[in-house]
């Protein structure tokens, strides 16, 4: 395929998109005219493989299919309604595989979505990343509050690290800090907490966040009644974390959140942009969904 061919049919189907609420889709009568199909029927039934194929991926159909009717003229300012889908990416490259690959335009459309997939994917994989990473950032801050409150109410580094262990036992079932590092094979001069995953680190957040407050209101002083007070908050969020089925000391270790970070730095010289739909459609040229 000529590169001239490659660019025109990249600018056509960017141009072909919409975007609602923060997703991007195309309708498939525009969809059916930018891959070549003269008849709608015939390409409904390329629609119907890709649904079928959808479905045989564990996705949802109706969350990349969705039917719509939107208003078309038929001339003399005369309207009639108009049967659509709206389609996500990924529909349209399923539908795109399920054509004829033979056609320039589906050869095309078969790598264009490809991609455009594929960025997705890269983009909820990144923030995933950015999440686990600001989590962490968050628990570091609030363990470093609470050991400045603790300090100036007698209890030193050595207190504040047995009161750190015992709420981790709280929370990991009665695995403490150094227990947790052997179970999941972490070097015990690492912090436990770069190796957990989002939610851990977001209810160990939590749980400190709650001691603070609570050490401030009720004046608590000393080891004892500080760490009872943080092995109750860590306590009560497993309890939460149980009604949801999730056990903490059962979820296994991610990735070093120091290889994270090295890795987002670099993802981020290479990181696609996301794409609104091109300018020039307006509201009331929004299908309406069925």
């Amino acid at each position: 395929m000529e590169t001239a061919l490659i660019t025109q049919l990249s600018k056509t189907f960017e141009e072909a998109a919409y975007e609602q609420d923060g997703v991007e889709y195309w309708l498939a009568r525009e969809l059916q005219n930018l891959l070549g199909y003269s008849e709608w029927r015939n390409f409904l039934k390329t629609i119907e493989k890709a649904k079928e194929s959808c479905k045989n991926t564990s996705e949802n159909v109706s969350d990349h299919f969705v039917d719509v009717n939107k208003m078309v003229s038929i001339g003399s300012g005369a309207e009639r309604k108009q049967e659509d889908i709206m389609l996500t990416r990924y529909a349209c490259y399923l539908i795109a595989q399920n054509g004829d690959p033979k056609k320039e335009p589906i050869a095309f459309a078969q790598s264009y979505f490809a991609i455009q997939t594929r960025k997705q994917e890269l983009l909820e994989e990144r923030i995933r990343m950015m999440e686990r990473l600001q989590a962490r950032e968050k628990l570091a801050a609030t363990e470093t509050i609470l050991s400045k409150t603790i300090f100036e109410r007698g209890v030193d580094s050595k207190g504040f690290a047995n009161i750190r262990s015992k709420g981790d036992s709280a929370l990991f079932g009665g695995n403490n800090t150094g227990a947790m590092k052997r179970k999941l094979g972490i070097t015990e001069n690492r912090p436990l907490a770069d190796f957990l995953p989002t939610i851990t680190i977001s209810a160990k957040q939590l749980a400190t966040e709650i001691t603070n407050f609570n050490v401030n209101k009720n004046d608590l002083r000393g080891e004892t009644h500080i760490s009872s007070e943080h092995e109750k908050n860590n306590s009560d969020i497993r309890e939460l974390l149980g009604k949801s089925g999730i056990k903490p000391e059962e979820l296994p270790a991610e990735e070093d959140i120091k290889k994270l970070e090295r890795r987002v730095k670099l993802d981020s010289k290479t990181l696609p942009k996301s794409k609104l739909g091109p300018s020039g459609k307006t509201d009331d040229q929004k299908p309406t969904q069925q």
